[in-house]
């Protein structure tokens, strides 16, 4: 039971038992409980509003990089914060990692995605592969400068990426709404253009068209070229887990809801 579901029992079961008395009640009282079946009537409106009682969940199946590249990653986002202040800070909840598939898929099937994605894991050995970040690149997104650093796609992770796309295949739906995804009261929004990215992530990003990237923040567009026109270290590292996350706005993997750790 959610805890949505939790509180409109309480206050249904609350209001039953008012009301069975209201023949001995003073109007005062009466009213009192019609303002407790109005409590459960709003409830059984808003409960709809909370994710694990939403039919569609965006998620994003992602590659968590080694300290290497969290270091990087971390670093640049200080950098942007410093000049654009409102940006969002990478913590647990903004976590650096490398997209592998963004999907809209049945809330009552992510058990099912989990064990399809654990299959697919099961035949690959990530944490062996040498990857190249190369350059910051990114965005203008939602009038926002979206700053990635990129990394070079290579044979695993195009045929990696294609076994996970057919794995979750039969528990994708075409679309979803702003509650598919993960907000907080301090963070409540998803602009369409995150909405419309996960819609059309395949084919728009898979195949040839992947480009695997760490997103490391947001700063005012202006500062986002600066950063690109800047001569940039390339530097290796590797994957050190793999994550189902649910999406929040502009493809933070804001929740994690299942994870393998790699063996060295």
């Amino acid at each position: 039971m959610t805890i949505g579901q939790l509180i409109r029992h309480t206050l249904l079961a609350a209001a039953v038992a008012v009301q069975r008395e209201e023949a001995r009640m003073p109007r005062r009282t009466k009213f009192s409980a019609a303002l407790v079946v109005c409590l459960v009537s709003l409830l059984g409106y808003t409960g709809a509003s909370h994710a694990e009682d939403n039919p569609v969940t965006a998620i994003d199946i992602a590659l968590e990089p080694n300290a290497i590249m969290m270091g990087h990653a971390e670093a640049a986002n200080a950098r942007l914060r410093e000049v654009y202040p409102k940006g969002y800070a990478l913590d647990a909840s903004h976590q650096p990692h490398i997209t592998m598939l963004q999907r809209f898929v049945s809330t009552a099937d992510l058990d099912k995605v989990y064990a399809a994605v654990g299959d697919v894991l099961a035949g690959e050995k990530p944490a062996g592969w040498a990857l190249e970040a190369y350059k910051y690149d990114g965005v203008v997104w939602n009038g926002e400068g979206l700053t990635v650093i990129l990394v070079k796609p290579t044979p695993d992770l195009i045929a990696f990426q294609q076994k996970l796309i057919d794995a979750v295949a039969p528990f994708t739906v075409a679309t979803g709404t702003a509650a598919a995804f993960f907000t907080t009261p301090e963070e409540p929004d998803i602009n369409q253009s995150t909405i419309d990215y996960v819609t059309k992530y395949v084919p728009a990003s898979s195949g040839a068209n992947l480009m695997p990237h760490v997103t490391v923040g947001v700063v005012s567009p202006d500062y986002m070229k600066t950063l690109i026109a800047e001569p940039f270290d390339a530097f290796t590292f590797a994957p050190s887990a793999m994550s189902v996350y649910q999406l929040g706005n502009f493809g933070t993997a804001r929740k994690k809801l299942e994870a393998w750790e790699f063996k060295p």
